[in-house]
């Protein structure tokens, strides 16, 4: 702005100077010449000055955010080299540190809360959100909403090639193995529940809501749309009809990553996770035999069963409240408690010691415990593609 406005003095001087010179010098040759040369001047300083408003103007259009056209490598660098771009942690950092791989960034995320106001206020430019959660939030003007509509664009998991597989339903393998039936017919319960959910979101997301949801009744409705689709679409966004199927190179591109980008201080345990292979930390057959039994399984071995989910009560955990709020559990000889999660004691860890039979959490997550040695053993996968984006705004 100082340059600027000095530009504009210049010029006005010079012309003021050259009336003064011009009515001093009045038919004199060389005063006719220094008028030529002062007139000259004067034109290059006005030139020099329209030059730099027209790129003060252009430079305002541009906006301080991104173009609506911006690649999402342009979009990834620009702000990892401002060092603006967030996650959480707590697992899902390792897609965001593999995407930052991949256009040549270095890893390091800045720490976001669990609010996205550090997006609202511009410290944070590029910041992560889930699909049927944050995302909804930044978009909607709904209570708790930021109302940014359709001014935000997000770069996916899925479309970068780094998806990592979140949601799934799992027990220790000491349990399964002394409890098949049981096993079995809570996947077959639960498995009916989702399918339920997904065919009446809009009912699905009333039932979290009578059991204590953590969210308003318009996010909850919002996020039941959401999650369907992570139920019902893969990586590749093709279209899932098995719900729960384990997709065997998701689940390997997860492992993939995680043992690329999760680091563990027990060097025992960072042993044992470059070593993990997916017969260690799944087994599909529960599924399957479930599935194929159209309800006719044996008489559960333990009746009484508990599930701990990764959060508290949302629509994220639909397809389980469904199937409890149905009877769905009961008709498979099971008395089913569902535990909200978020407290002290993780899922894996309550699970791993007997807190809870069940548990739901991100396969990184199981990935990280049973390098630690919990022998835990996923037994059903619900969400078929990532549920990560990163969002940025744009200048319209």
């Amino acid at each position: 702005m100082a340059k600027r406005m000095l530009k504009r003095f210049g010029a006005i001087f010079l012309v003021c100077a050259l009336a003064v010179m011009t009515l001093a010098g009045c038919g004199s040759p060389a005063a006719t010449e220094t008028s030529a040369a002062v007139s000259a001047e004067t034109t290059a300083s006005a030139s020099a000055a329209e030059t730099v408003s027209a790129e003060a103007s252009a430079s305002e259009a541009a906006g301080d955010y991104f173009s609506a056209d911006a690649t999402p490598e342009e979009v990834v660098k620009s702000a990892a080299e401002q060092g603006k771009v967030g996650n959480w942690g707590l697992g899902n950092e390792n897609e965001i540190q593999a995407l930052l791989t991949k256009y040549g960034e270095p890893t390091t995320y800045l720490s976001q809360a669990f609010d996205m106001d550090g997006f609202d206020d511009d410290s944070i430019l590029l910041a992560s959100a889930m699909t049927y959660n944050e995302l909804g939030l930044v978009k909607n003007s709904y209570d708790g909403g930021y109302s940014y509509g359709d001014s935000v664009k997000t770069i996916d998991m899925n479309d970068e090639g780094v998806a990592m597989l979140e949601d799934n339903l799992f027990c220790t393998k000491a349990f399964a193995e002394a409890n098949p039936n049981t096993v079995k017919a809570f996947i077959y319960a639960s498995m009916k529940g989702w399918e339920y959910a997904c065919a009446n979101p809009d009912e699905a997301a009333q039932i979290v809501y009578k059991y204590g949801s953590s969210v308003s009744s318009d996010h909850q409705a919002y996020m039941a749309s959401e999650v369907k689709k992570l139920v019902e679409t893969d990586t590749a966004g093709n279209t899932v009809t098995e719900y729960g199927k384990m997709d065997e190179a998701a689940l390997q591109q997860t492992l993939d990553l995680a043992k690329t980008y999760i680091k563990l201080d027990d060097a025992t345990a960072a042993d044992k996770l470059k070593a993990l292979t997916l017969d260690d930390i799944r087994d599909s057959s529960y599924w399957t035999e479930a599935m194929a039994s159209n309800g006719t399984l044996g008489t559960p071995e333990k009746a009484d069963v508990n599930i701990q989910l990764k959060w508290l009560p949302q629509a994220q955990f639909m397809g389980y409240y469904v199937a409890l709020d149905k009877g769905y559990y009961k008709d498979a000889g099971l008395n089913v408690t569902i535990t909200p999660g978020g407290g002290d004691i993780s899922e894996t860890t309550a699970v791993y010691n007997g807190q809870v039979d069940f548990g739901v959490t991100w396969v990184s997550n199981l990935i990280a415990a049973d390098a630690a040695g919990m022998g835990l053993l996923e037994v059903s996968q619900m969400f078929q593609r990532s549920g990560l984006v990163l969002v940025y705004k744009i200048n319209k």
